[in-house]
């Protein structure tokens, strides 16, 4: 009996061991599976980077909604390009001047509440809103661990998207004529917007110092202000292998996205565009 269970068992060994992979099965198994990933996790990447440029572009247009739905409700006007990242908080205070009083009105603060979103200034510190929000682009965050802010981006916030100030430089701004008084809740008259397809309203803005104005100048208040001009854009959506390049909003409330909005012809030493430029300004004015 002892002997039949034997030759018995015997032939499942041998089949058992027949069917078990050999050390270069296993070997030739894990190099097809490394190289498909090294195929596919770039890939991965890209398509990752992709959708997160998709989801910056969708949010700028949610602004350029909030933007429209403001300026219909306040006679064509927009909101300041200021908030309180750069006014006082206290509307009491006695040294306060026409100017501080506008930082109350910025779009950060305006327009939220039109799309059902609390106001920025209604975050209490520590807890501003991130990339996660629709106030900030998903690539878009300060380098953790670092000094060379001239803020504290963890404390008071920071801000991946800025308004054009150039569109208040022409005087275009400020109380309509006959209108409701100051302060008052509207600023930028936009019936004067001459070419809104062309005229910038948000754009990406840059988050690390260390870039600065084309990548070699330190930028110390990166990311500090709500408002800001051309030399604060920042190229972080990857493009065609290694093209780098920002989202703008327009006027017309379309987003797109591009490589640079900085113009070959400019001086570099200036700090806003030359007052003729159409990107930048609601009405350009040859020779100014």
């Amino acid at each position: 009996m002892l002997s039949q269970a034997y030759r018995w068992r015997q032939p499942q060994r041998d089949t058992a061991r027949g069917a078990a992979f050999t050390l270069i099965e296993l070997l030739v198994v894990v190099a097809v599976v490394a190289m498909l990933l090294g195929i596919m996790l770039p890939a991965l990447g890209a398509a990752r980077d992709r959708a997160k440029e998709t989801t910056c572009a969708s949010r700028l247009r949610q602004w350029g909604i909030a933007f429209a739905c403001y300026a219909n409700e306040n006679r064509a006007y927009w909101p300041h390009c200021d908030g309180l990242d750069r006014g006082p908080r206290d509307l009491h205070d006695p040294h306060i001047t026409r100017e501080d009083l506008a930082d109350w009105f910025g779009w950060v603060d305006v327009l939220p509440p039109m799309l059902g979103m609390k106001p920025w200034r209604d975050h209490p510190l520590y807890q501003r809103p991130d990339q996660t929000t629709f106030f900030q682009c998903p690539f878009g965050r300060p380098l953790d661990g670092r000094r060379t802010y001239s803020y504290r981006p963890e404390r008071t916030g920071w801000f991946s998207y800025a308004m054009n100030s150039c569109l208040e430089l022409d005087r275009n701004a400020w109380a309509p004529p006959g209108g409701i008084g100051y302060p008052m809740p509207s600023f930028l008259d936009t019936s004067k917007i001459r070419t809104p397809a062309m005229v910038i309203v948000l754009f990406d803005q840059l988050l690390d110092p260390d870039k600065g104005y084309d990548g070699q100048r330190i930028n110390r208040s990166a990311g500090r202000y709500c408002g800001s001009y051309p030399k604060a854009f920042a190229a972080r959506h990857p493009r065609g292998g290694s093209r780098l390049g920002g989202n703008l909003l327009l006027a017309d409330g379309h987003a797109k996205w591009q490589e640079s909005v900085w113009k070959n012809e400019w001086d570099p030493d200036l700090e806003v565009p030359p007052r003729d430029d159409r990107n930048w300004y609601p009405y350009p004015v040859v020779g100014y």
